[in-house]
């Protein structure tokens, strides 16, 4: 998935997928393209050391009962562009 962030993921973004991942019982697992290591998305810390720019790619590994709702909602989260809105007012 893309991030579209214009600061990438930072910490609001961080924030929000974090809060996000945390409703659910799956495992919840995410890195950068650039091959580094698989951190959990419930962690605002491990989330925001990844350090991916706008344009940068996450892969995401979920595993879990409710493995496909979670995976779901995370990809409109980030299609969402985090709920952030653009100098317009628009997200």
């Amino acid at each position: 998935m893309v991030i579209p962030t214009e600061a990438g993921l930072h910490a609001r973004p961080a924030i929000l997928l974090s809060r996000l991942a945390k409703q659910f019982r799956a495992s919840i697992l995410v890195k950068s393209e650039d091959g580094g290591e698989w951190v959990d998305a419930k962690s605002i810390v491990r989330l925001m050391a990844l350090r991916v720019a706008k344009g940068g790619q996450l892969q995401f590994s979920v595993c879990g009962s409710d493995a496909e709702r979670a995976i779901a909602e995370v990809s409109a989260l980030i299609a969402s562009n985090f709920s952030e809105m653009d100098d317009t007012g628009r997200v």
